[in-house]
């Protein structure tokens, strides 16, 4: 031992190997408390099975106990973790009732294995334990109130792409073809990286108000975006059905890729908002026509500079079925650089927005806004890349994957649930966007305009306004087919914009249908006026409300309860004499016995289970409340956990100080 010291300090050390116990092992003994209180350890025991050979005395519990942990830790790789957790091996699975921790390779085999059956019978569990349990007791689920008073529900429909580097191989004729490891789970698709990559997409669904996962669908390169919509839901409509709330008043804000006619038959029944990427939309005669007229509002965020002039056209149809939709286009002059989004027409940057909110209810600006409000769910995926980071490579197979990302969102419900206990904090209410003020006369509306009206008739069996049809390029056109264009914009006393149009005199001096067009019969003194009219559009005067709670308080307050605290595991030495596992050479064992995958599931599960025997493993955590630790089942005092096996370090118990 070598001892440093002066006046201040003293400093020993000492060549005896003193392993440190993890800073998230505490984490782990409170996960695995909680989800053995309400028993969801049994519940993956009895209804997520998988039979196959070569796993030995392991089980789907084992193997997904170490994704647990492995998601918890936070750490980098499979192998740092393993490393980390070796010596902690017996109580880490001892706390999820459990004997012996399975190797990195007997991990990888069961992630390689798996098939769709098990994996979608644990995301049924997944989702009805997110179910099971109301982040508050009154059930608040947050929501956005509109203007004209309504309560919407939103949900977030995204998906993020997971890249992997492969080399380059030659390709010539002596040579066979490459065989990738990657290409059961990953396949070319958009990856915005360097060369020589494959990605994966995982589609993820969110609760945009608790910040919960519902859900997380993968498939190879970009993805089937329309499947992993349906399964996406799927799983909301489940979650509106636990809660009791209408279909009718849930809103999705989707990604763009998810912006065509074709997804619409698919999200019946919801509102939506998404960016459309249809712009052959743009050609549409009514699109056009407005586009003419002033627009309907500007939009400007804070930190840009960049202000959208906006049209709001309903009724468009949209997609290969024609069905209506409320769009939006977006406007502004085109930059230096070529824009990102959107399309460049005569140096004017146009883009999309498709949605079916009510007008009453949400403006042009309101819709924009509540899409570009998706922003908010990009730091949440942030957050979800720091502390557990899904999408880091765990298997080479896809329904390995799935398995382990569907556990890292889990880990993270968990913890979101835990800080909810910790800091019951009810939920909070922001402005979403000011309140519209009241228009003075002879002045543009806040709100915007109604559709377009031409005028009403001025005299009995005289052409009415509503026989002069508005054109693409902004003018009339008459029943004569002669050409109507705007020489005056003329504002009312009510907000309202009158659009004169009029005829040259020139064409309707010899037109044979002047009698039915002018005041004057045949003479023709002037040309023919129309006037379109623009109506201030009615919205609820509220101010729309978006009630949710803080994106990290709760989950972090969960991270900080143990980490910061100290852990002590208590390990008895065992005698040299004494081995680790009894040796079976000398049991006869049929072949019914040996065969693994024909033996009952309850005889299977206590091949690794923890049996009593005599001694103790001791965890101590210090700095937990006593009121949350009681109420995850354990006391100030000890807890005894399930004990060691025969020859095993022996029974454990936690205690809390």
């Amino acid at each position: 031992m070598t001892s440093i010291a002066d006046s201040s300090v003293n400093i020993q050390t000492t060549s005896e190997s003193n392993v440190s116990t993890p800073s998230w092992f505490g984490e782990v003994v409170l996960i695995s408390r909680y989800l053995q209180k309400h028993h969801v350890l049994s519940k993956i025991n009895e209804q997520v099975h998988f039979a196959r050979k070569r796993f030995g005395r392991y089980e789907v519990i084992d193997f997904l106990a170490v994704l647990f942990g492995y998601a918890i830790s936070g750490e980098r790789t499979l192998e740092e973790f393993y490393q980390r957790l070796q010596p902690f091996a017996v109580p880490f699975m001892a706390l999820f009732e459990r004997d012996r921790l399975p190797s990195r390779s007997a991990l990888s085999r069961f992630l390689a294995a798996l098939t769709e059956a098990p994996v979608e019978a644990l995301r049924t569990l997944f989702l009805d334990d997110l179910l099971a349990r109301p982040l508050t007791p009154d059930k608040q689920t947050g929501g956005l109130v509109d203007r004209a008073g309504n309560t919407w529900i939103v949900f977030d429909i995204d998906g993020t792409r997971e890249a992997a580097r492969q080399r380059a191989l030659p390709l010539t004729d002596e040579l066979p073809l490459p065989f990738r490891r990657l290409d059961e789970v990953c396949a070319p698709g958009y990856r915005g990286r360097k060369r020589g990559e494959v990605v994966r997409t995982r589609t993820t669904v969110a609760q945009a108000h608790s910040y919960q996962w519902l859900g997380s669908f993968g498939n190879r390169g970009n993805g089937r975006y329309r499947e992993e919509l349906r399964k996406g839901l799927a799983a909301i409509r489940r979650y509106l059905t636990a809660y009791q709330l209408e279909a009718s008043r849930t809103l999705l804000r989707l990604d763009g890729q998810y912006g065509n006619g074709a997804v619409l038959s698919d999200v019946a029944g919801f509102a939506f908002v998404t960016r459309g990427k249809d712009y052959d939309l743009l050609n549409h005669p009514q699109i056009q026509a407005r586009l003419h007229l002033p627009p309907d509002q500007s939009q400007q965020r804070p930190e840009s500079q960049m202000a959208r002039s906006l049209y709001d056209c309903p009724q468009i149809p949209v997609g290969p079925e024609g069905k209506p939709c409320r769009v939006i286009v977006a406007t502004h002059p085109a930059g230096k650089k070529k824009s990102p989004v959107g399309v460049t027409r005569a140096g004017i940057v146009y883009e999309l927005f498709f949605t079916n909110l009510p007008q009453h209810a949400f403006t042009a600006c309101d819709v924009v806004e509540l899409y570009l409000h998706r922003g908010a769910f990009e730091p949440a995926l942030a957050d979800e890349d720091q502390e557990i980071d899904p999408d880091r490579w765990c298997s080479h197979a896809a329904w390995g994957q799935e398995c382990w990302q569907l556990i890292a969102q889990w880990v993270w419900n968990l913890r979101l649930e835990l800080g909810h206990q910790l800091h019951s904090d009810p939920v909070r209410t922001t402005e979403f966007a000011p309140a519209l003020p009241p228009s003075p006369p002879h002045t543009a509306p806040a709100s915007g305009y109604a559709p377009p009206e031409v005028g009403s008739a001025w005299k009995a069996g005289r052409f009415e306004g509503q026989d002069f049809a508005l054109q693409p390029d902004g003018t009339l056109r008459c029943p004569a087919d002669q050409q109507l264009t705007p020489h005056e914009h003329r504002r009312e006393t009510d907000g309202s914009l009158r659009v004169v149009y009029g005829a040259s005199i020139h064409s309707c001096r010899p037109c044979p249908l002047r009698e039915r067009c002018q005041w004057n019969g045949g003479a023709t003194k002037k040309p023919r006026q129309v006037s379109v009219l623009l109506h201030p559009l009615a919205v609820g005067p509220a101010s729309p409300l978006w009630r949710d709670w803080s994106r990290r308080e709760h989950r972090r307050a969960c991270l900080r309860l143990v980490r910061d605290q100290r852990v002590e595991v208590n390990l008895p030495l065992l005698s040299p004499s004494v081995e680790t596992h009894p040796t079976t050479a000398d049991v006869i064992l049929s072949r019914a016995q040996r065969a693994h995958c024909r033996l009952s599931w309850e005889t299977r599960l206590t091949r690794n289970a923890r049996r009593d025997t005599a001694g103790q493993v001791t965890i101590k955590l210090f700095g937990v409340p006593n009121d949350f630790a009681r109420d995850l089942g354990l006391t100030c005092e000890s807890v005894r956990m399930p004990g060691a096996s025969q020859g095993n370090p022996p029974e454990s118990r936690a205690d809390q100080g």
